[in-house]
């Protein structure tokens, strides 16, 4: 589904990655996990296209993708959910659903039908469509996000740090809400500080370290392994 090989890129002249080598399955959900600098959010800047590569390929089911803008990259069915303040909170839910529909406004029986399906999906988008995005929780907010994201059909959605800043309630709203974007059927890529529960939400695990993958494999295989502590806290390699 996604690939990414021998993937250097970073800023300023600056290389964070270090030659990526990453497989993302169709369907899945695969988590990156790292320490702080390890090149994780960069990963997902380079696929939607926010950054572009100085050397390697990135290919969505084998179409590569170099070069291409980020409104190509959605166009290609790539959607990214921003880290935080992704709502506009003057505007209500309904019209923040709207926004993210902006793409296919003209087909209106489209846009209908999925506003319906994810209003079914994720009920809080027709239970407080008329209030104001800002009146909402943190973890109310994430679901419309989540579901906002999905209007236009996407293959792959990018989450990145999706329960930065929620309390452990919310937290388990994001996990509840990944799900059902995997069942409705997009392939999930995210990056995740909360190592734990990255893991335990993804069918696959990726560990960065340095701007390099260390370790690709199932994520309960990961959550096994007695060396993910020393990874974490300066272990490394």
């Amino acid at each position: 589904m996604i690939q990414l090989r021998s993937v250097i890129a970073g800023y300023g002249g600056g290389d964070v990655l270090q030659g990526v080598d990453i497989d993302v399955a169709r369907g899945s959900i695969t988590c990156i996990v790292g320490p702080n600098g390890a090149g994780k959010s960069t990963v997902l800047r380079v696929i939607s296209g926010l950054l572009q590569p100085r050397a390697g390929e990135v290919r969505l089911d084998g179409r590569c993708l170099q070069g291409a803008s980020p409104a190509e990259v959605i166009r290609h069915g790539v959607v990214q959910v921003p880290q935080q303040n992704g709502l506009f909170g003057d505007l209500t839910v309904r019209d923040n659903m709207l926004v993210g529909g902006h793409v296919i406004r003209r087909d209106k029986a489209r846009l209908r039908r999925r506003l319906a399906e994810l209003a079914d999906a994720f009920p809080i988008i027709a239970e407080r469509a008329g209030e104001k995005a800002a009146s909402l929780s943190g973890g109310q907010r994430r679901i419309v996000e989540f579901a906002r994201c999905l209007i236009t059909e996407p293959q792959v959605v990018l989450l990145d740090e999706p329960t930065l800043g929620l309390d452990p309630k919310a937290t388990a709203i994001v996990f509840d809400s990944t799900q059902m974007m995997q069942r409705l059927g997009a392939t999930v890529l995210m990056v995740e500080q909360n190592v734990r529960f990255g893991l335990k939400l993804a069918d696959q695990g990726i560990v960065m370290e340095r701007g390099s993958v260390l370790l690709a494999d199932s994520s309960p295989a990961l959550l096994r392994r007695d060396d993910m502590a020393a990874i974490f806290f300066g272990g490394g390699r």
